[in-house]
């Protein structure tokens, strides 16, 4: 059964839609810039969760998608979220959000700041999009397009969980105690 959307959830979920749209510009233009190849991977793997996410958006603002086939594709999702990707001196496991690396050759310091920059930013931009996931649960009417959009919010928590996990580990997250 296809849910005929009001007005406020198609201007949520259009929000959201443009969100998606800046975290894969972002995410696979950072893989691409990414000194450490832990965090050129983690990246780029970022950004295929957030194209699954646009077109899981895109679908449901474009009718194509009823409410029912929405959890099939979050439990789809789900599955392979799981999963790790490994190589050669990494590992990466995004659903115990584990990162471990090591950098390739070059100016240590400097490929440091740069990732640094780049995961600073991430960061806040997971916690800025998880933010307004929440407003629009909030205001969702469908109950389950309000869960698909739990799940996304779900993985952007996991995201910048996995950021932060990496820069706490090298040092470039100081948390106080």
């Amino acid at each position: 059964m296809t849910h005929q959307l009001t007005q406020k959830e198609r201007m949520l979920l259009s929000d959201q839609l443009s969100h998606e749209e800046i975290c894969i510009q972002k995410y696979s233009g950072y893989a691409e810039k990414a000194k450490d190849p832990a965090v050129r991977n983690m990246f780029n793997q970022f950004a295929r969760e957030e194209q699954n996410h646009y077109n899981m958006l895109n679908q449901f603002l474009g009718g194509q998608m009823s409410g029912e086939q929405g959890s099939q594709v979050q439990q789809g999702g789900q599955a392979g979220k799981a999963g790790s990707l490994q190589g050669s001196g990494f590992t990466l496991n995004f659903g115990e959000s584990q990162v471990q690396g090591r950098y390739v050759a070059g100016d240590q310091a400097k490929a440091d700041q740069q990732d640094s920059s780049m995961l600073q930013d991430m960061l806040m931009t997971e916690k800025y999009v998880s933010g307004t996931y929440d407003t629009a649960i909030f205001e969702t009417v469908n109950p389950t397009i309000r869960q698909s959009l739990q799940h996304i919010q779900e993985d952007e928590q996991k995201h910048g969980e996995a950021i932060a996990k990496y820069m706490k580990e090298h040092g470039m997250y100081q948390v106080q105690q």
